[in-house]
């Protein structure tokens, strides 16, 4: 059986007795059927993460006694998702997919073809947490509050940013990574693509590359996990040994 992974944003020390949240002692206490005593690990991106016990468990609430530290904070890439909004069950499934591949950031966007404009931010900041928690990151990406592309792009500091341009004349994406270093994003539009003026607006800007994903035209969730994973091969910690 493994053994549970908690976040804790408080400060984290060998010691140390923590309080969890209510939605951590629900998991805990309901759908694992731990009880204290039983044995976790809690971590943040600023501590790293720690053996623990619990220490109490009731309905809504529980506590962590820290034990020894097992890994040290590690620098981790700054890789960003910009995405236009999709419909709730697409976007918490990318959501928990781009935290597994390392993200650091999700700003969804609101496009012209977009059927959603408004996202749940503590839902999405809860799938984001579980994911981390199940693969071992120690950092959650910050999910933003939705705007307007244009907004974002003028709002932009400059990173290299690659679109997919699924129906342009465009460089594949491996070729296209040629000497680009982190941080960087990768922009995907709406289900039905992005409106040809925002395309013009977004490859107008210097920091904007347009980038192709093969002969197939991808969902636009396929293609956050695509292309993520070519950023991460390439020039993410997936090159780290």
């Amino acid at each position: 059986m493994s053994t549970p992974r908690s976040y804790l944003d408080a400060p984290l020390a060998e010691g140390a007795e923590i309080p969890g949240t209510p939605a951590q002692a629900h998991h805990l206490g309901t759908v694992l059927r731990r009880g204290p005593g039983d044995t976790v690990t809690v971590f943040n991106p600023r501590d790293g993460e720690f053996a623990a016990t619990i220490s109490a468990l009731r309905k809504d609430r529980c506590a962590f006694t820290l034990g020894a530290r097992l890994r040290g904070p590690a620098p981790e890439p700054d890789l960003r998702l910009v995405v236009a909004v999709l419909k709730r069950d697409a976007f918490d499934w990318l959501v928990e997919k781009a935290t597994e591949l390392g993200v650091s950031a999700i700003h969804p966007v609101i496009t012209r073809r977009c059927v959603v404009d408004r996202v749940n931010l503590d839902r999405l900041s809860t799938i984001a947490r579980g994911a981390a928690e199940q693969c071992e990151r120690l950092s959650i990406p910050a999910i933003h509050p939705a705007r307007p592309l244009h907004a974002l792009l003028d709002s932009w500091d400059g990173a290299p940013l690659l679109v997919a341009a699924e129906r342009r004349q465009a460089l594949p994406i491996g070729h296209a990574t040629h000497g680009l270093r982190l941080p960087c994003g990768w922009l995907v539009g709406p289900e039905g693509g992005f409106d040809r003026g925002e395309l013009d607006d977004a490859t107008g800007r210097a920091f904007v590359t347009p980038v192709a994903l093969g002969p197939r035209i991808l969902r636009a969730e396929t293609a956050v996990v695509a292309g993520l994973s070519v950023l991460q091969a390439l020039v993410g910690d997936w090159t780290v040994t």
